[in-house]
């Protein structure tokens, strides 16, 4: 596939990316997203991506970390199950840092990343981009993406991804085989193969803590309700990366005008998810 020029991703891109249920639909035909995220430094991070991904629509969120993070995440989802089982994509890495991984997790994470499902790779298991054999996203910011292009031996500064965020996220989609999602007030969506989208954020206020995990559940739990169309769909997944970040942007606004204007919270961004999706599915 040739590249083409970078494209705006609107309302009426998103729209087919969000299905409502059937009739004949269960928890398991409207997927099943695991999560390996989360750590003794950063346990809202486990919290707030299971709660966005819960809100996405997805049939069901299968959460994998320690029992303290378990316990955090049940806390606010109980309808989260906690036990290994059947999984159609995976989100890894919110709130974790990638040297101080616990061992118990390394076998989830291989089995992940072995698993030929999709993958969204985020913040602490950026590192792992390369090791995948699935569909696989990674959604840095612009400090994470020069991290990740050094480790490489490609040396970039963060000014440097800064001034030219569309070039530098199609360089790492080249480099490391994987579609790119650079985090920004403009978001770059783009692909090994060529797909360019952005998405312009509709409010500043999204840059707070916890928005970029709120993302990536959103991104996992809508890659997991799409997982029939992935295989079969090429670009599906950069396609859905884009919607995530439009679902995201648009319930930072929601999140905004419920505040009268005034300043938001992650968990405030999350609840406004359903009924960016319901919009969406018309």
């Amino acid at each position: 596939m040739q590249p083409t020029a970078w494209r705006e991703w609107t309302a009426a891109d998103a729209a087919p990316w969000i299905e409502a249920p059937g009739a004949d639909d269960d928890k398991y035909s409207r997927g099943v997203l695991g999560v390996v995220t989360g750590s003794a430094d950063y346990p809202g991070a486990a919290v707030l991506g299971v709660e966005a991904a819960a809100r996405t629509g997805v049939g069901m969120v299968r959460y994998i970390g320690t029992r303290s993070l378990r316990q955090a995440v049940l806390a606010r989802r109980p309808e989260v199950v906690t036990m290994p089982g059947r999984v159609q994509a995976w989100l890894i890495g919110s709130g974790m840092d990638a040297g101080r991984r616990p061992l118990v997790l390394s076998g989830e994470l291989l089995t992940a990343l072995t698993s030929g499902l999709p993958v969204v790779l985020d913040a602490g298991g950026l590192d792992l981009a390369g090791t995948h054999i699935g569909p696989t996203v990674v959604t840095p910011h612009a400090g994470e993406l020069a991290r990740l292009l050094t480790a490489r031996e490609v040396r970039v500064g963060v000014d440097e991804v800064r001034a030219d965020p569309a070039a530098w996220a199609e360089r790492a989609a080249h480099e490391l085989g994987v579609a790119v999602l650079l985090k920004g007030a403009v978001t770059h969506v783009v692909d090994p193969e060529g797909r360019r989208f952005t998405v312009t954020a509709p409010t500043h206020r999204l840059a707070t803590a916890g928005s970029g995990d709120v993302l990536g559940g959103i991104l996992g739990g809508l890659a997991a309700l799409a997982h029939r169309r992935l295989d079969d769909e090429a670009g599906a997944l950069t396609q859905i990366a884009a919607t995530a970040a439009f679902v995201h942007g648009a319930a930072g606004l929601r999140a905004v005008d419920a505040a009268g204007g005034g300043p938001i919270t992650a968990l405030d961004v999350a609840a406004q998810v359903p009924a960016v999706i319901g919009s969406l599915a018309g």
